[in-house]
């Protein structure tokens, strides 16, 4: 639970269009709701930010503490966020930058605000640097309109490629750089193992909610209206579960990243990659008949009396 100064400062934020006063007054503040690394509950933390071009910049200083904010350790769990910036809100994927990208940023982060500065000289620990990228689908320009339930799957599997192809991305730019590296010390470029791997379980939670939503609400609600579909049903669960075996492999193929063969992580992804598109598009042939006259959002359901 938020401190009482913290909600007094949320509250605040939420009624006046992101506007607060006492000692955040005239900052760049905005509100970051993460889901707990253990708990599982949502959490909403009032932060400063510092804009860097289009991307938004968080800074896990804990005012120079020896540990890293609990946001912090919540966001490396759980990498899509919820952001309130204003009167706007948005979801956002949280990636910390490594290597020189992070020294890049901060030293950006510190020109803006010297007091982030302070904060790293007193403690041992590296301040980490969060970039939030806004979690929207990239291939809907211009943004498609979601009348149907058909289009909203449509949104979510959009997003969900998008995600798959990034990774594949940028894996290709971290094996490069390591390609590229001559003599000792670091690879030059941006270290990629903390932005690979939030993009990867970013996509393999927003894959398996997908899946769950589906197995207990979906799935029962449209069988009751076609229960001929019955068998349907029933092999996209069991393929659910075969998807739940590739995204536990994915996640342990990334992990090794730093010292993997490039040739055969390629291979391998690529084959993880092809398994769980092949399950969209069955999923997308079996299901989008059957949602196209469905409205989105649904109706509200009339109260009855008594």
């Amino acid at each position: 639970m938020p401190t009482p100064f913290h909600q007094s400062v949320i509250d605040e934020f939420r009624a006046n269009g992101g506007k607060v006063g006492g000692p955040f007054e005239g900052g760049d503040l905005l509100l970051l709701t993460t889901t707990g690394a253990r708990s599982g509950a949502e959490r909403t933390t009032p932060l400063g930010y510092v804009r860097h071009g289009e991307e938004l910049l968080l800074v896990g200083s804990n005012r120079g503490a020896p540990r890293h904010p609990d946001w912090y350790h919540n966001l490396l769990a759980h990498p899509v966020v919820r952001v309130e910036l204003g009167t706007e809100t948005f979801e956002a994927l949280a990636v910390p930058a490594e290597g020189d990208r992070r020294e890049e940023l901060f030293g950006h982060v510190v020109r803006a605000d010297p007091g982030y500065g302070e904060y790293q000289e007193r403690t041992g620990r590296v301040l980490p640097v969060v970039v939030l990228e806004r979690a929207e689908p990239e291939d809907r320009q211009p943004p498609r309109e979601i009348r149907t339930l058909a289009d909203k799957l449509m949104e979510v599997h959009t997003w969900l490629r998008g995600q798959l192809r990034q990774v594949a991305a940028e894996t290709d730019a971290h094996f490069a750089a390591r390609a590229a590296h001559e003599g000792p010390g670091e690879p030059p470029g941006p270290g990629l193992g903390l932005q690979i791997r939030q993009r990867c379980l970013a996509f393999c939670q927003a894959l398996e909610f997908h899946h769950t939503s589906e197995d207990a609400h979906l799935f029962p609600g449209i069988a009751r209206h076609h229960p001929h579909l019955a068998d349907t049903f029933a092999r996209l669960r069991e393929e659910h579960r075969s998807v739940a075996r590739v995204q536990g492999e994915l996640v342990a193929l990334l992990d090794g990243i730093g010292i993997a063969d490039p040739r055969r992580f390629r291979a391998r992804l690529e084959g993880m990659s092809s398994e769980l598109n092949a399950h969209l598009d069955h999923e997308e042939k079996s299901l989008l008949p059957l949602l196209a006259d469905v409205p989105w959002p649904p109706a509200p359901r009339e109260r009855t009396n008594g």
